[in-house]
């Protein structure tokens, strides 16, 4: 465990009230830009609400990363993977506030979103091997980058479907990064620790502007760069911190969206639908759409991850039989949660999931 002294948890906690002040003041100013989400069939709200709120995220968390290069010497990666990180961030948010903006085509989206995945790859903040049941440590030779890619790519457009409802991808967020700071923390992971405490406080600051009822949206600049940030300090905490947090770790903290997605995925390709056409299909938005209270269905995800969270610490301490176990049961629960989901869908006479 890292040693923490009270003058090092004070100047901390001074760091992460900083940055969610800041958070908070960029998401000020953005509400007034008036770059409006106008709502159509498949929406949530009601009315026209301001949308790009998640720049605040971005720049508090881009802020806490140069801090963290320019004066840590302990939380901090070698120069090369510090850089790939921060140039990787600014890519993903350039991108993402640049299609709020100009509402870019799906395919210009995603070749934006690989672009940005690979930047970070040249410099070795890559996937090069994943821990296997009874196999240990296997190297993915050639297929290090492809993967690393999907990964990315992969968590960056979960975090983005997932932002449907007032303070529900935020919320995942805050409670997902606070307990992988924690878990760092308690680990050894200087880097990690505090890269996580900086993605936190951007979305605390962001959060008062989304709950109880929104006045301004994240927006792709925010979902898209949490969902990026999130992949890529699962392979720094695997690979390059000073203690090797399982890569597991984050998949395990974000269950809840990407099981989400990777099961409205499925049952849409079973069910003969166009993937790349917009729906309301996924698990929270049918739970929302048979009755129960939108903020009521983002507390659930953030007490599930929350639930997760407490989980974790146990899971990175196991063997990887032991793991795999674990996975299983967090996949069984989340299996009866959308069979839940279905049972009230039949209940409310939702004869489409999909909603379209």
């Amino acid at each position: 465990m890292l040693p923490l002294a009270p003058d090092a948890a004070l100047r901390h906690a001074g760091f992460f009230l900083a940055l969610s002040l800041l958070s908070a003041l960029c998401v000020r100013v953005v509400t007034a830009w008036r770059i409006l989400d106008v709502p159509n069939h498949r929406s949530a709200h009601a009315r026209p609400t301001a949308k790009g709120g998640g720049l605040g995220v971005v720049v508090a968390t881009l802020a806490g990363l140069l801090i963290q290069y320019r004066f840590a010497t302990l939380a901090r990666l070698e120069d090369p993977y510090f850089l790939a990180v921060i140039v990787g961030a600014a890519a993903i948010a350039a991108v993402s506030l640049a299609d709020d903006i100009l509402s870019f085509r799906q395919h210009w989206k995603l070749l934006a979103q690989i672009a940005a995945a690979i930047a970070p790859l040249p410099s070795g903040l890559v996937i090069d091997a994943l821990s296997l049941p009874w196999m240990g440590p296997t190297p993915l030779g050639p297929l290090a980058w492809p993967l690393s890619v999907l990964w990315v790519v992969f968590l960056t457009n979960a975090m983005n479907f997932i932002d449907g409802l007032d303070g529900m991808c935020a919320g995942i967020a805050l409670i997902a990064a606070l307990f992988l700071a924690a878990l760092a923390l308690a680990e050894g992971g200087a880097f990690v620790y505090l890269a996580a405490l900086g993605l936190a406080a951007g979305c605390a600051g962001f959060l008062p502007f989304n709950v109880p009822r929104a006045r301004i949206f994240l927006g792709d600049v925010g979902s898209q760069f949490i969902g990026y940030m999130f992949a890529i300090l699962a392979i720094a905490a695997a690979r390059f911190d000073q203690a090797r947090v399982s890569l597991y770790v984050v998949p395990l903290l974000l269950a809840v969206p990407i099981f989400d997605v990777g099961f409205t995925l499925i049952r849409r390709a079973l069910a003969g639908e166009r993937l790349a056409e917009a729906h309301r299909g996924h698990l929270y938005q049918v739970l929302a759409r048979t009755g129960v209270p939108p903020l009521a269905v983002s507390a659930l995800s953030v007490a599930m991850t929350a639930a997760l969270g407490l989980l974790a610490f146990r899971f990175v301490a196991l063997s990887p039989p032991a793991k795999l176990a674990v996975v299983a049961g967090v996949l069984a629960a989340l299996s009866l949660y959308a069979t839940w989901v279905a049972w009230r869908a039949r209940r409310a006479g939702l004869t489409s999931w999909s909603g379209v």
